[in-house]
């Protein structure tokens, strides 16, 4: 496992602070009638996805100062403070120079991506002369005025980061969802639009069927509260409802037995609650809402219970919420189909939005097209003048036969030899008896002319 099994309990409180994911994953386990399946000293669990667009960079710096004993020795004594501060990345400094070479080959490595990215960013808007030292400036998990080694600054940038990219992860979630609810709304008359009066009506009451048998469903419990997780006791732990205990209860939660309640390990709680609500075989059941309604459930048992706002909740802050009075008389729960997601002038602002974004994709499309036929048409103008190339060549062949000149090979050679003629270096055979070399003074006679006329 990594370093949150690997360490002490500060250590644990730095790592899931840095590596909570933010997915839930459903898990339901009665630990009263498991047996042998506690954690394996050693044994790798692999830590789920942060989200973050520097998730491998992060994860590969953690297993690498893993490997250094000085550094786990520190991460002892260090709060969660400290660690936010920026204290701890001093202690950098003292790491073997192994670690230290490692981390700079992770940088050098991280930077390279990044700068591959702005590339292939500015390439796809065909931009020249890239400034990749100013545009690195964006990235702020790491030092980018130097790209080659591995400082104590570059592991307190990659902290405070992390920490705060993931505290804003929650808000760009409900952002995101906003809008895909919008988008689904714009959708649906956007639809109706293309039908007739009667298939619309027809629409509308299908829609207003829907939503109604949606709503239709059990009381969901107030999130954290003693009936609610009395339920979970007694339906997914199988216990006598009458013996419930908190402390056992967090003990039979604590999936990975580090004393700790995490996220998901608090949004697996709400599994049994959102099984009131929504079932993936029916259609009137959204399953994107579904988890954005484990989301707010567990942000506001986070909330309630989470005391130093460290995205954990020890046994200490959970028996204290247990005394509080909103746990044994909770509010109700609204759940999402109670509430108003979105205003009917955010829709319009956002539709607004999407015509804009269509307008500026169809003039693209168009000058797309513009540039294809304008490339298509030199295309055609290359070929024209590369046929009537190829016919003035086949011409001026034609007329060196008819005037008795061979034509030339490619390297201007000639293709045959005409009647007659001998390539340099050949001698010409004598005739039988007439190989051998004339007597000095003896002038060969000249053969007689056949154009000759005689008298």
């Amino acid at each position: 496992m990594k370093w949150l099994s690997v360490l002490p309990q500060q250590c644990i409180l730095l790592m899931t602070c840095l590596l909570m994911a933010l997915e839930a994953v459903p898990i339901d386990i009665d630990k009263t009638k498991v047996k042998g399946e506690g954690h394996v000293e050693g044994e790798k669990v692999e830590n789920p996805d942060t989200g973050l667009y520097y998730d491998e960079y992060l994860r590969q710096v953690i297993d690498v100062l893993e490997t250094d004993k000085h550094f786990r020795e520190k991460l002892q004594t260090a709060d969660i403070e400290e660690i936010k501060s920026g204290k701890l990345s001093r202690e950098l400094d003292l790491v073997s120079h192994h670690v230290r070479t490692r981390l700079d080959e992770l940088k050098r490595q991280e930077v390279a991506r990044l700068r591959m990215l702005i590339k292939a960013k500015m390439d796809s808007v065909q931009d020249t002369g890239i400034d990749h030292q100013a545009l690195l400036k964006q990235f702020e998990h790491l030092n980018h005025q130097n790209p080659d080694t591995f400082e104590p600054k570059d592991l307190d940038m990659l902290i405070k980061a992390a920490t705060s990219d993931l505290e804003n992860y929650d808000k760009t979630r409900h952002e995101e969802f906003k809008k895909y609810e919008m988008m689904k709304e714009h959708e649906r008359r956007e639809y109706l639009k293309t039908l007739d009066e009667e298939k619309r009506q027809r629409e509308e009451s299908k829609f207003e069927e829907m939503k109604k048998k949606h709503g239709d469903h059990p009381k969901v419990h107030h999130p954290g509260s003693k009936d609610q997780l009395k339920e979970v006791w007694e339906e997914a732990d199988g216990l006598d409802p009458n013996e419930f205990d908190p402390k056992t209860f967090f003990k039979l939660h604590d999936v990975n037995n580090d004393g700790f309640l995490d996220e998901q390990e608090l949004e697996a709680l709400f599994t049994k609650e959102l099984e009131k609500v929504y079932d993936p075989k029916n259609e009137e059941d959204d399953m994107v809402e579904m988890e954005e309604e484990r989301l707010r459930m567990r942000e506001h048992v986070m909330n309630e219970v989470d005391i130093n706002k460290d995205r954990l909740v020890t046994l200490e802050e959970f028996l204290r919420a247990t005394e509080k009075k909103e746990f044994l008389e909770p509010d109700s729960w609204e759940t999402l189909d109670q509430q108003q997601l979105f205003t009917e002038d955010e829709l319009k602002e956002f539709e607004s939005h999407i015509s804009q974004q269509e307008d500026e994709l169809r003039k693209k499309a168009e000058d797309l097209q513009k540039q294809k036929e304008e490339l298509q048409r030199q295309h055609d103008q290359l070929q024209a003048q590369k046929q009537e190339l190829q016919q003035v060549v086949k011409q001026m062949e034609q007329k060196k036969l008819q005037q008795g000149n061979p034509p030339a090979g490619p390297a201007g050679e000639l293709k045959f030899q005409p009647p007659g003629e001998h390539k340099v270096g050949d001698t010409p055979k004598h005739p039988a008896g007439g190989d051998q070399p004339l007597p000095p003074g003896h002038v060969q006679e000249p053969a007689a002319r056949t154009d000759q006329v005689h008298p």
